[in-house]
């Protein structure tokens, strides 16, 4: 089959662009290297995916490009679209609102009209677990009331579900959405707080905490994710939400403890507020994924931290 990939050159994307490419499917990925990070670190990924040596095509590209999507689904005859690129984060979201919602909710629009006009009859979409907000109920269900996103970032991955519903009722398109638990490995943004602490406390240098450290997230291998969206891949399902996380709860201080026994450092701690549009929690029931898509995530943050840590020492020592 033929898929594209958006956000094909970023953490998630480039690594589905390689699992798809050893099953043995054509891949093009639709990126615009947006600058949020540095953007030699996501040629450094297409590079990686090039070098596995299966026909792969990079298309530099934007998402709220209507033109731009009409013509690359108008050249190639896809099976599916994996629609992960999007304006990450609860914190940038804060500061850039307008923005946060032009990029996921006007481009998640524009992706899943382009796939109509194009007759593409299956999108993947991913969401996030922020669509919970502060949720009562523990561990997260995809049938939970999900009406009180508390920043920008998950309001705009609600717009984005709730289009992805209005294109399933009204023209028949297999839509799933996918709800990621704080997804980290090998490659993993340099923003997010695994991969941040890591340089932190390897450089010596303090690591923001923002409250008591009591604050709880699913971490989930990198590997679990995509096995949930590669099963996704494999069947139809007329419009569904699955949880993808690893159904555990990992709180901060915790976290911080498996950072410093994998580096051999200790971390020097800056205590802050707590952050605005930061959850205390986010929990995921996997319930309906190990039966509808046999979802088993493998990977303990245990195992997991000093794996990408593994990853992080080389990627250093190669810079």
């Amino acid at each position: 089959m033929n898929f594209l990939v958006t956000g094909g050159a970023g953490f998630i994307g480039s690594h589905l662009c390689e699992r798809l490419l050893q099953a043995g499917h054509g891949v093009w990925a639709l990126d615009n290297l947006d600058p949020f990070y540095d953007p030699a670190i996501k040629r450094r990924n297409l590079r990686e995916i090039e070098r596995a040596g299966q026909p792969f095509t990079f298309v530099p590209g934007d998402i709220t490009d209507a033109a731009c999507l009409d013509q690359l689904l108008g050249g190639v005859r896809f099976d599916q679209v994996i629609h992960l690129a999007a304006r990450a984060g609860v914190r940038p979201s804060l500061l850039e609102p307008a923005l946060c919602q032009r990029v996921n909710v006007e481009g998640a629009a524009q992706v899943l009209d382009a796939a109509r006009r194009h007759g593409v009859g299956k999108i993947i979409l991913a969401s996030s677990s922020s669509v919970y907000g502060v949720n009562s109920r523990v561990p997260f269900t995809e049938s939970d009331p999900i009406f009180s996103p508390i920043s920008p970032y998950a309001a705009s991955k609600l717009a984005g579900e709730a289009l992805g519903h209005v294109y399933h009722h009204l023209y028949g398109m297999d839509v799933v959405m996918l709800r990621f638990f704080t997804v980290y490995g090998p490659r993993q943004r340099p923003d997010l707080a695994i991969h941040k602490f890591a340089r932190l406390i390897d450089a010596g240098q303090p690591i923001p905490v923002f409250g008591d450290g009591a604050a709880a997230r699913d971490y989930t291998y990198i590997t679990d994710t995509l096995d949930g969206i590669m099963a996704c891949v494999q069947k139809k399902f007329g419009y569904e939400i699955f949880n993808l996380g690893e159904s555990r709860t990992v709180e901060l201080d915790y976290l911080i403890t498996l950072l410093e026994k994998a580096l051999g450092k200790k971390a020097i701690i800056d205590r802050q507020p707590p952050q605005p549009g930061d959850v205390p929690l986010t929990f995921a029931d996997i319930t309906k994924a190990r039966q509808r898509l046999g979802y088993r995530p493998r990977v303990k943050v245990e195992d997991g931290i000093p794996l990408f840590i593994d990853w992080f020492r080389s990627h250093t020592a190669a810079v």
